[in-house]
């Protein structure tokens, strides 16, 4: 039985194609010369309408045209408009700033993709569209000439056989009439035998008149008969056939730009792909933990939380002593709670990321922490300056020589006033960096478990002040005038952090104990850190060949891999690095669509 089924259905589906085959075949087999030969006006409305058609599609996709430019256009202003400002440069190294740095590359891509398909469209469909219509209308109104003109030859050849008949009808009928008369003039005997010749003439004439329009209407009749078979069968289908020419060209011609139309999106499809690839790999670099971690690494003040308050026994201590305790607590409470007044308004002045800001040289206004960042930046500025002043310096030395050597390729004198601007500018540059080596080589010298400002609390136990100093020894102190300073490096060590600022009330511009303070903080309390060396923020692949042709940028090839050493700041350009035989690294900028970036975690 399912054998029989199944022959049935093979069976039935091999009829199904033979039927398919065979009406393709009789479709390819008709035309509109053979089938509409008396639609004439119908073919012309409908050729009409499929030339409007293209038009409107053409319509179609220039409305598209300006809807991708105008789509590309915001996205690329809002690019723009949500780049980081550079007060904001400073977040760029967490981890979600970043990814949404990427994701705005990432939307830049997309808009450049998007302009791709609007000047596709506009340079390859919407022009072949257009040139189509109108070679079509052209090629239409021809035909429709034509057949105008055939049928106006047809309908002139109808009018001449109409008149013939006419004539003839009119001649046969004349002809019978001169036949009766001369019967009956015959017959009449009261007529002479002239009358009755005059008559015989008439009929005679009427006759002959009346076998010449009959061969004339004849003759005419086999003229329109051939013309009419010949314009049925011959010129109105060539004409027909051409208009089914044009109209099945329009109909392809449909098709391939519908297609066309659909390629031009396909084919930016894989790197809009690879946005959005871009995009979640952008979000899945978010790192909550490392950015944690950057926020302690940089507001972390080095700080320790204050000591827990001695009880102060009145019973057993000096009348002068508590006196003196009383009022170095109240004070320093009093600043305290001043210090964390004026940090809320300082927060409200700069921000919460300016919070360890300095104008000072040597940053010893800032804790101890931000103090060690703040000059081994510093220190890698003036380094990453030196270099380049001395590469400068060497071509220049090379020059002169070149000049030197050869003097027709230029005097070395040009050379020597640059060369000495060089040196100076250079050994400035050395000078400063001296100076903040041993900025940061004073900041260092303290170790960690003596230098924090709470270390140099001054305590007081049993009527007495105890200050602990960096060498670990107390000195026990009693109440008097000579107490100042060190009254003074108790009260700028309530700057903790719970204070909301790096330094005390007394640090603040204006107040009169700035100086100690400062002393108390630059000189007694750092941590111990060597300088940091700049490292590569992480690699990057060449996506595309570039020749570099402006001035800082590199050239690279195809697959080549680099160190990224700077990412972009929103202005298109990445900074890379390469190992070389000569100078030991090759430093520039590259496009950042050009490359394939993966930072470091």
């Amino acid at each position: 039985m399912l054998a029989l089924l199944a022959s049935g259905s093979s069976r039935s589906s091999s009829n199904n194609k033979l039927a398919e085959s065979e009406n393709a075949t009789q479709n390819s087999n008709m035309s509109w010369g053979t089938e509409l030969w008396d639609q004439n006006e119908n073919l012309a409305i409908h050729t009409n309408r499929g030339i409007d058609a293209l038009d409107k599609y053409a319509n179609f996709l220039r409305d598209r045209v300006a809807i991708e430019t105008e789509y590309a256009g915001k996205l690329r202003r809002l690019v723009k408009n949500y780049q980081p400002k550079k007060k904001e440069e400073e977040d760029n190294e967490f981890t979600s700033m970043q990814a949404f740095r990427n994701l705005l590359k990432e939307v830049g891509d997309l808009a450049g993709q998007r302009e791709v398909v609007s000047e596709s469209l506009q340079m390859q469909i919407i022009a072949g569209v257009t040139l189509l219509s109108k070679t079509l209308r052209e090629e239409r109104k021809k035909c429709l000439s034509d057949g105008a003109n055939l049928q106006q030859n047809l309908t002139t050849q109808l009018s001449s056989l109409d008149r013939a008949k006419r004539n003839y009808e009119k001649a046969y009928r004349d002809s019978e009439k001169a036949v009766d008369s001369y019967k009956r003039a015959d017959m009449d005997l009261n007529l002479s035998r002239a009358e009755v010749e005059r008559y015989k003439n008439v009929m005679t004439s009427k006759i002959q008149q009346s076998d010449d329009a009959k061969n004339e209407y004849a003759n005419q009749l086999q003229k329109t008969n051939n013309l009419q078979q010949q314009h049925f069968n011959m010129l109105l289908p060539a004409v027909l056939n051409r208009l089914q020419e044009l109209d099945e060209k329009r109909t392809r011609g449909f098709r391939e730009f519908i297609v066309g139309a659909a390629d031009v999106e396909s084919s930016v499809a894989p790197i809009i792909a690879r946005c959005m690839e871009g995009i979640v790999k952008a979000g899945e670099s978010i790192n909550e933990k490392e950015d944690t971690f950057k926020v302690i690494e940089r507001y972390q003040s080095g700080f320790t939380p204050p000591r827990d308050i001695p009880f102060e026994d009145l019973s057993k201590c000096d009348p002068d002593s508590v006196q003196d305790s009383h009022y170095s607590n109240s004070t320093s409470n009093s600043l305290t709670i001043r210090g964390t007044m004026s940090a809320s308004k300082l927060k409200k002045r700069v921000g919460i990321f300016g919070i360890f800001g300095s104008n000072k040289e040597d940053f010893s206004d800032l804790p101890p922490n931000q103090r060690r960042k703040k000059l081994q930046a510093k220190i890698a500025e003036l380094q990453h300056k030196i270099a380049q002043e001395t590469n400068a310096r060497d071509g220049l030395m090379k020059m002169k020589i070149v000049y030197e050597a050869n003097s027709s390729l230029g005097n070395p004198m040009t050379v020597e006033g640059q060369l000495n601007e060089s040196e100076h500018k250079l050994e400035k540059l050395k000078v400063d960096l001296k100076k903040y080596q041993g900025f940061l080589e004073k900041a260092s010298q303290v170790p960690v478990a003596t230098s924090s400002p709470q270390a140099n609390r001054n305590q007081l136990q049993n009527g007495h002040r105890t200050s602990r100093h960096s060498n670990g020894s107390a000195d026990d102190h009693h109440d008097d005038g000579d107490d100042q300073p060190d009254d003074a490096g108790s009260l700028s060590s309530s700057a903790s952090p719970e204070s909301g600022l790096g330094t005390s009330h007394t640090s603040l511009p204006g107040s009169g104990q700035g100086s100690a303070n400062e002393n108390a903080i630059g000189d007694d309390t750092y941590y111990e850190r060597e300088v940091e060396t700049l490292n590569p923020l992480g690699t990057c692949k060449a996506l595309y060949p570039f020749e570099a042709s402006s001035e800082g940028s590199i050239p690279m090839n195809e697959g080549e891999e680099l160190q990224v050493i700077e990412i972009d700041q929103g202005d298109g350009w990445t900074r890379v690095r390469r190992a070389n035989n000569t100078n030991g690294w090759d430093e520039g900028f590259v496009p950042t669509s050009y490359i394939e970036c993966t930072l470091y975690a």
